[in-house]
């Protein structure tokens, strides 16, 4: 298997897409209802958060969140970095990133072509460094379509150090297959329902 198989550049997109698609016309209430619940505590703040991230072949796209922190909270207190006892935090915010909800709107991202639900988790344009310091070794992880989840996200999470974040990706790169990917959901049901590595540790990034 791996980037270059019958799966990975054919197979892996249309079930992405039949699945986000699915998901999306069978839960857009769930959609409706956390959108309410933001506005209800922050009414003036948006529903979303967006940024920009790299994505396949190092190209820029925007990825879509639920809002989880105050307006302009990027701006105060430590910057970009929080955990979850950060007060740049909503209450609401507060529970979604608990269950990991604040990623729902990255389906969107997936009907879009830009995100695959299995798959390295993109960087942002910027951070650990710029696309052009990363390492023609390092640089295979954009070989393939970011993921919503991924081998590197269930092998430590935010835990890992950025060098071996990206050693999981490029492996997760040489090895992709329907199997690695079902196992990697498996795992990432289980991490989110224990909150496992779910905290930021030294100058690692939660939006």
């Amino acid at each position: 298997m791996g980037k270059d198989s019958v799966y990975c550049k054919y197979v892996k997109p249309l079930i992405d897409w039949v699945f986000s698609f699915v998901f999306l016309v069978l839960f857009w209430w769930v959609y409706v209802l956390i959108a309410i619940c933001i506005k209800l505590e922050d009414p003036k703040g948006p529903i979303l958060f967006r940024q920009k991230r790299l994505g396949r072949f190092g190209q820029v796209y925007w990825m879509y969140k639920f809002r989880s922190m105050k307006v302009n909270a990027e701006f105060t207190g430590s910057g970009v970095y929080s955990d979850d006892k950060d007060d740049r935090i909503t209450r609401v915010g507060r529970i979604l990133r608990k269950t990991s909800l604040d990623e729902l709107p990255q389906l969107f991202n997936v009907l879009l072509g830009q995100l695959a639900i299995v798959g390295p988790r993109s960087p942002l344009t910027y951070h650990p460094w710029p696309l052009e310091q990363y390492t023609p070794e390092q640089l295979r992880m954009f070989d393939v379509r970011p993921g919503i989840t991924g081998w590197a996200q269930v092998h430590g999470r935010k835990t890992v150090e950025w060098h071996k974040r990206i050693e999981l990706n490029v492996w997760y790169t040489e090895h992709v297959s329907f199997w690695l990917d079902i196992k990697i959901l498996f795992m990432t049901v289980f991490k989110v329902l224990s909150n496992a590595d779910n905290e930021n540790v030294g100058a690692t990034l939660k939006e």
